[in-house]
């Protein structure tokens, strides 16, 4: 079965998730020996369902529940902390020999890269056909990322998890959700499919959108069944439950991130040795850090006011001069975030370059004043080019300085109309400071 008519080879079926006829067409020609749609009728057997997503979801229960419990399935959730907290747990699984698999906004991997992805969380086949992928690699664990755009389109289908984590809620996506109620109750769903343990943050004040009676809810924080204490970010020492540990991650929400792994690897009774938690790497992306000269640039893909928020914060607890700022917000996208954004970048740092990130199509002079419009300070400019904010930055940079590239991460493209340029964050610091 195939849900793309692209890849459709001879004999395959292909079912149509959106109902568009010239793919139907496109799937004929290229051999589809049936079809399964919402309506219509075709010069192969047809199948007509109420609703494609559901039969596709049951067809891939219906084939795989069994198999799917050869494997144990974490699911994480939530605004922030997503990608870092997924791969930690991938990373710290095969240091210690278990092999596991990762599902993500930075792709999808078992011990190396496997595949880029377009959506954070995959469309319910693809997601079936990676997880039967980590199933036959011999994984024992597969940690995924679950956004709340996918819980919506039912990309999950019928998966139930092993252990769903939620990180937290913070504003984002409102312009698809239109209220944080919203939000959390659509991330809520992944907490209506776990057959093992719920792991949630109960710092939150949404938490409780997450602790149901039908689960086993494990809960930390300040307080919480893994209490977390003594946090020291300048010597990277924290406690939970009065234990201590040492980490090389910097930033009290790395912490965090990293104590969602901490307790599954204590839920699932795998003994470790702590030293492995002082030798991790951030995902592509996230804290990605570059000397220059006396100086630090740090590449985060940081795109929400509370994600911008702790990484400028965590960086000014580092000693330092100045802190430097480059940060914009997307197009076509959430506007009611960027005011929120531009306060905090002019307040936390000395400086702010405001530019572009994806302006898609939006004009980009009309996101700045959107940026700008509740900022009371002068301790800013704008500068439209991406690539001429991320230079201006290096250049202002004199001894002991902190440069923050904040927003895209990763991302190895901008979206300018609808047109996807390949553009790197880390390309144009590298090639700047070679040169």
């Amino acid at each position: 079965m195939c849900d793309d008519s692209r890849n459709i080879m001879p004999g395959d079926t292909f079912i149509s998730l959106n109902g568009n006829e010239e793919y139907i067409k496109e799937a004929i020609s290229k051999g589809a020996s049936k079809i399964i749609c919402r309506e219509g009728s075709y010069e192969v057997p047809t199948i007509n369902v109420d609703n494609p997503h559901e039969y596709l979801a049951n067809y891939l229960d219906e084939l795989y529940k069994d198999t799917l419990n050869k494997i144990k399935i974490i699911g994480i959730t939530g605004t922030n902390g997503k990608t870092t907290s997924a791969y930690l747990l991938h990373q710290i699984m095969n240091k210690l020999g278990l092999k596991c698999g990762y599902i993500g906004t930075i792709g999808f991997y078992i011990h190396e890269k496997i595949d880029d992805l377009n959506n954070t969380t995959p469309e319910v086949l693809k997601l079936y056909q990676m997880i039967l992928k980590c199933i036959d690699e011999g994984c024992k664990y597969v940690v995924m990322e679950v956004s709340s755009q996918a819980l919506s389109y039912n990309r999950t289908g019928n998966i139930l998890f092993d252990y769903g984590i939620f990180t937290n809620l913070t504003e984002d996506h409102l312009d698809y959700h239109k209220t944080m109620d919203n939000y959390a109750l659509a991330k809520q769903i992944l907490f209506k499919h776990i057959k093992g343990k719920a792991i949630i943050n109960a710092d939150s004040q949404y938490k409780d959108y997450f602790i149901l009676d039908n689960n086993i809810n494990i809960t930390y924080g300040k307080e919480g069944d893994y209490k977390v204490s003594n946090i020291d970010i300048n010597n990277h020492t924290f406690k939970v439950n009065d234990k201590l540990y040492e980490t090389n991650l910097i930033g009290r929400y790395n912490i965090y991130n990293l104590l969602t792994s901490i307790i599954v690897l204590d839920l699932e009774n795998i003994e470790y040795d702590i030293d492995i938690l002082n030798n991790l790497d951030y995902p592509k992306g996230r804290m990605e850090t570059i000397k220059y000269n006396d100086n630090l640039i740090i590449i985060d893909y940081a795109h929400t006011p509370d994600a911008m928020e702790n990484i400028i914060k965590t960086v000014k607890e580092l000693k330092h001069n100045n802190i430097i700022t480059i940060i914009g917000a997307g197009g076509d996208r959430d506007p009611f975030k960027r005011s929120i954004m531009g306060v905090i970048a002019t307040k936390y740092s000395d400086y702010t370059i405001f530019t572009e990130d994806n302006p898609r199509t939006e004009n980009p002079l009309k996101i700045m004043s959107d940026i700008v419009k509740e900022v009371d300070t002068f301790n800013y400019e704008i500068i439209t080019n991406r690539k001429n904010a991320i230079i201006k930055g290096i250049q202002m940079l004199k001894k002991n300085d902190i440069l923050l590239v904040l927003g895209k991460g990763h991302e190895e493209y901008q979206i300018i109309g609808n047109k996807k340029i390949p553009f790197s964050d880390t390309k144009v610091v590298l090639e700047y400071i070679q040169e």
